[in-house]
């Protein structure tokens, strides 16, 4: 039986045998014009299966009580140290309305009458992964959120092989996506992280299958951003460790796709257009690629070889290939939105195609979280969706690079602008945005710059910033007792100001002096009141006396999800 003839009689279509129920207010489906089967009480409880090898092995749902979606009811929030997100409601287990679908990992949203059957098979075809203390147990809050997508390079599976290594059962983070979503959901901003970055991985706590935690030690100094995920035994939550170490954003989610997810989605949505200026064959990768100049439809292998091809591009590298992905990605964005949206047989084909190569953590890990996220995206006009990769250079430490690390002046203001929650279409509103946030963390009183306790680190600035900073605290701005406490443990993404509660009086005062933006700004439980509080410089500190500001722009090539791959 085809996707398209799943839970449907013999010539009907499949909306139309979804009926509303108007003693329950549900939509449930009926055969022959039978009666509506009675309602089964929760989703049975599952180990959820995926095709092939999953890191950490396949998670069982958590025992307990569950809510009236078969997820586990809350008890409170699993991750008291992030931010305070509301846990959104939930819909009735069978409710009709299903927005979901999916594009490398990107979510999109549709419309298709979807009930208990649905559920229950989605349920079943997506795994999860259990990363302990990091993301957040919400699905989304009021504000900016963060998703990060892994394209994961494992070579299982049919014709994979022609990728690398088949006998790598595990894969590394190959395609990464960090997905930020702007807090009044109006615009969203999609960073390519390459594989090659050069980067330190911190030490991670993963959580293992027989329920004990493991630490794997972090890197020893810096090595490629893929080795975040499935060297050592890493997990997806090592790699949202990674990309929060290197941006300064805390990471809410992350969703993980296979190469068997390329060939499927193409395929459910009917292909993907793509245009070239010129041909594109691949004569030494081993792909079997041959597209001609102009437009061209592709799913499938195919889809999944014009993905995975650096050959005939302009320099053959990853940076290159990040390029057509980006093109690719926003193609099927149009693609869902443009026709898959009004077909229900197509809606659940990319549903079922997306959730059976799908790995998430806990916090989305069913249709109905899934579907909650989902609406969220769907607000996003596509024309606000920009498309970006982390501006980079080439490795100085190499005499002839192969890798690369972040550009030292225009990586901190895209993190900058992304902690702001500043968008890269509608600055102008967004400025307003911040600053309003900047005066309402701002407003309150101020202590006297005697009374200010302050120690300094340097987390990125220029050499000798700490003890400049602290001379010129305290010989020009009366902060007698400020502190140099020389170079930070860690290199920091942007200049941070961590205080007590009880402390927010002497950092008004502080950020007053040192032209701190809100971002900067971080109070937090763990530090004490009666210790000093915490200056950490980063990158975006140029000297002491000049503010640090949140850029209006930064000039690095972007495009927009409305823009056509291919002209008229």
């Amino acid at each position: 039986m085809d996707a398209q003839s799943r839970g449907r009689a013999e010539g009907a279509d499949p909306a139309d045998q979804w009926v509303l129920n108007p003693q329950t207010g549900d939509y449930e489906l009926r055969l022959d014009g039978a009666a509506p089967p009675p309602p089964p009480s929760v989703p049975r409880q599952r180990t959820p299966q995926a095709p092939g090898p999953r890191p950490g092995g396949p998670r069982e749902r958590e025992p307990g009580p569950r809510d009236r979606d078969g997820d586990p009811a809350p008890d409170g929030p699993r991750d008291t140290h992030r931010r305070g997100r509301r846990q959104p409601k939930r819909t009735g287990r069978r409710k009709a309305l299903m927005w979901t679908g999916g594009v490398m990992g990107l979510v999109l949203v549709g419309g298709s009458a979807f009930a208990y059957y649905w559920y229950d098979r989605l349920y079943g075809n997506i795994d999860t992964v259990d990363i302990g203390d990091v993301g957040s147990a919400a699905v989304l809050g009021d504000g900016p959120a963060n998703i990060l997508v892994i394209g994961n390079d494992v070579r299982t599976g049919k014709g994979n092989e022609a990728y690398g290594n088949r006998d790598n059962v595990t894969g590394h983070a190959d395609t990464t996506l960090l997905f930020h979503v702007a807090g009044d959901r109006s615009n969203a901003t999609v960073v390519s992280i390459p594989r090659d970055l050069m980067t330190e991985i911190p030490d991670c706590e993963t959580r293992q299958s027989d329920g004990s935690t493991k630490t794997i030690p972090g890197s020893e100094g810096t090595t490629r951003f893929n080795e975040s995920y499935g060297v050592g035994g890493r997990d997806p939550g090592c790699t949202m460790r990674t990309v929060e170490e290197l941006t300064g954003l805390d990471v809410d989610h992350f969703m993980m796709f296979d190469f068997n997810a390329v060939k499927t989605l193409s395929t459910a949505v009917g292909g993907v257009e793509v245009c070239l200026e010129k041909p594109l064959k691949d004569t030494d990768g081993g792909t079997n690629l041959d597209l001609p100049e102009g437009k061209s439809t592709i799913q499938g292998e195919e889809a999944l070889s014009f993905l995975r091809n650096r050959h005939g591009l302009k320099n053959e590298s990853d940076l290159d290939r990040i390029g057509m992905q980006q093109k690719f990605v926003a193609s099927m964005l149009r693609r869902l939105k443009e026709d898959t949206l009004s077909s229900p047989s197509k809606m659940l084909d990319v549903a079922d195609a997306a959730t059976k190569s799908l790995t998430v953590d806990q916090g989305i890990g069913s249709p109905t979280k899934l579907l909650t996220l989902a609406k969220e995206l769907g607000k996003i006009d596509l024309k606000n969706i920009t498309l970006m990769t982390l501006p980079v250079v080439d490795n100085p430490a190499e005499p002839t690079p192969v890798t690369v690390v972040p550009d030292p002046v225009k990586a901190p203001q895209v993190f900058s602008m992304l902690q702001d929650d500043v968008s890269f279409t509608e600055v102008k509103k967004q400025q307003k945005k911040a600053r309003d946030k900047q005066a309402a963390l701002l407003n309150g009183p101020r202590a006297e710059a005697s009374a200010v306790r302050v120690d300094v680190l340097n987390g990125g600035g220029p050499q000798g910033a700490a003890g400049e900073t602290v001379a010129w605290l305290r010989n020009s701005e009366g902060v007698s007792r400020s502190a140099n406490q020389g170079n930070a443990p860690a290199k920091a993404a942007r200049t941070q100001l961590v205080y007590a509660p009880d402390q927010a009086d002497q950092a008004r005062k502080l950020a007053d002096l040192m032209g701190l933006p809100a971002a900067a700004m971080k109070p937090s439980a763990e530090a004490g009141g009666d210790g000093p509080m915490t200056l950490t410089l980063g990158p975006d500190f140029k000297k002491a006396g000049v503010p640090v500001a949140t850029p209006k722009k930064v000039d690095v090539p972007q495009s927009r999800a409305d823009e056509k791959m291919c002209k008229g």
